[in-house]
């Protein structure tokens, strides 16, 4: 399997890098809706327009409305989202959630608004300070034809501008997947800003009663389900991660080439290029094993498992790279909000918690190749 792009989704990637950089720009969008103390933290407008442009639908089967394509496609936006810092649902919503409803009679309630760019969703499993789905306390108890929700979430990115819940319970037959609307009784959300200005939340389930049409899959069978939607939603933060170095790197070479010290550009000082050249072949690295990733996922091989994964250790370190070089070679200026430099980490931290951080990966292969 070659790890370059079709035709398709080369214009894909132009498509979306062109409507990003304009639509999707730092300072119309990230510093706005920061700068504003937005309680969501993203435009809907913007969100509408994803729509409109068909972005949401990219991994909804054509059944459903959608453009039945893959990862791979969903990940070159992803990575022009990273590029321009472009805060939107998108790597939740439009594929995360997608994933889980997958095949469920849910889809019909949900996915219209989700292709319009009208419909929001959140994935609630975590529960802790680090992302351990192995670890769900969460009880989804038999009430009447239902379940009664009771325990608590956090680190729920987009969860208080939600109109859906992906939640992760356990129920007395194994772990159980189900969608609760945001109106539900007994569901209390705290809207929390993160390190990137982007909106989290901290749910609150006190006794809240679904009915057994909310179940996703089969009672019991969540675990099938939450690894499929992890996988998608990992493999989406790699390529985002990707875009987040892409960008870092383009603004540190290009203020190298523009910065003058002794007379002369910084950029022509051998000791900045050998690290530019070193970031830069890491990044093609990372970026290799995302691609990698992405097109095991949307073959369905069982190897997939273990490359999202590496895909979401490597994006991650090369992320993190990424954002402290450019800080440093930007010298002072690279701490000040005034250049957007600073912003890159500040999201590359975010990213890197989300769905498991490096160090969570790196041992999660280890696991998987049996050491």
């Amino acid at each position: 399997m070659p790890l370059t792009l079709t035709d398709d989704q080369a214009m894909l990637r132009e498509t979306a890098r062109a409507f990003m950089a304009e639509e999707g720009a730092i300072a119309t969008q990230y510093r706005k809706y920061r700068d504003m103390n937005c309680k969501d933290g993203f435009g809907h407008a913007l969100w509408r327009q994803f729509g409109e442009m068909g972005f949401t639908a990219i991994l909804v089967d054509e059944a459903d409305g959608g453009l039945g394509l893959g990862h791979v496609e969903a990940g070159l936006v992803l990575e022009e989202i990273g590029r321009n810092l472009t805060p939107s649902p998108f790597l939740i919503t439009a594929v995360a959630a997608v994933e889980a409803l997958r095949g469920t009679p849910q889809r019909s309630r949900w996915l219209p608004g989700m292709l319009a760019g009208e419909t929001v969703a959140a994935l609630a499993v975590d529960e802790g300070p680090k992302h351990r789905p192995e670890s769900i306390a969460m009880r989804a108890e038999r009430s009447g034809n239902g379940f009664r929700l009771s325990g608590a979430k956090q680190f729920v990115v987009q969860g208080a501008s939600a109109d859906v819940f992906i939640v992760a319970a356990q129920a007395d037959e194994g772990t159980t997947v189900f969608a609760v609307e945001k109106a539900a009784a007994g569901l209390e959300v705290e809207g929390v800003r993160l390190a990137d200005a982007s909106i989290g939340a901290r749910l609150t389930f006190d006794a809240v009663e679904v009915d057994g049409d909310a179940v996703l899959g089969e009672v019991g069978q969540g675990e099938a389900i939450l690894s499929r939607v992890l996988a998608a939603a990992r493999a989406g933060a790699a390529a985002e991660m990707i875009g987040v170095a892409s960008g870092a790197m383009a603004m540190t070479v290009d203020y190298l080439k523009q910065r003058k010290q002794f007379g002369r550009p910084i950029g022509e000082f051998q000791a900045l290029q050998h690290r530019a050249a070193h970031l830069y072949s890491e990044l093609e690295i990372a970026r290799a094993a995302v691609l990698k990733a992405q097109q095991l996922l949307d073959a369905g091989d069982a190897a997939a498992e273990v490359m999202v994964s590496v895909a979401k250790t490597k994006a991650g370190l090369v992320s993190t790279l990424a954002a402290q070089e450019g800080v440093q070679m930007h010298g002072g200026i690279g701490m000040t909000d005034e250049y957007d430099i600073g912003l890159y980490m500040k999201r590359d931290r975010v990213l890197n918690e989300l769905f498991g951080d490096a160090n969570y990966h790196a041992d999660r292969v280890a696991r998987l190749r049996g050491y």
